[in-house]
C-alpha cells in the first residue's frame, strides 16, 4: 500500500471516528438537556401548584369576606328598618351589581368574537397558497 492510499486510509478512518464521536456527543447532550428540562418542569409544576393552592384559599377567603360584608351591611341596615327589609335592599342591590357585570362580561364576549384564531388561520393559508404557487413555478 502507497503513502498517499495509507494517509487516505487514515484521514478517512479519522473522519469516521470524529462523526461516531460527534454523534455520541450530540445524544448524550440532547439526553442530559432533556433531563434538565424533566427536572426544571417538575421544580416549577410543583411552585405552580404552591401557587393555585395559595390562590384557591385566597379566593375562598374573599368570598367568605364578601359574606361577612354582606351581613354586616344587613345588620347595619337593620338598625333603622326591618330585618327583613334590610335583608331584601341588600339582595337586590348585589342582583342588581351582578346583572350589570353580567351585561359588562357579554360585551366583552361578544366584542372578541370567535374563539378561533383568526389571524394565524389567515397567516397559514397564505403561506400555503405561497407554496402551492411556488410549486407550480
Amino acid at each position: 500500500m502507497s503513502t498517499t492510499a495509507r494517509q487516505t486510509h487514515v484521514a478517512d478512518e479519522s473522519v469516521s471516528v470524529l462523526v461516531s464521536r460527534a454523534s455520541r456527543q450530540i445524544s448524550e447532550l440532547v439526553r442530559e438537556e432533556m433531563q434538565l428540562a424533566r427536572a426544571e418542569m417538575t421544580q416549577k409544576g410543583k411552585r405552580f401548584g404552591k401557587g393555585g393552592g395559595l390562590f384557591g384559599a385566597a379566593g375562598m377567603l374573599g368570598f367568605l369576606a364578601a359574606q361577612a360584608l354582606t351581613a354586616t351591611c344587613i345588620a347595619a341596615l337593620a338598625l333603622v328598618l326591618p330585618l327583613w327589609a334590610s335583608a331584601l335592599i341588600i339582595t337586590v342591590v348585589l342582583a342588581v351589581v351582578a346583572a350589570v357585570m353580567a351585561m359588562a362580561g357579554k360585551k366583552q364576549v361578544d366584542r372578541v368574537g370567535s374563539p378561533v384564531p383568526a389571524q394565524t388561520i389567515d397567516s397559514v393559508k397564505a403561506d400555503l397558497a405561497e407554496m402551492r404557487e411556488k410549486a407550480h413555478r
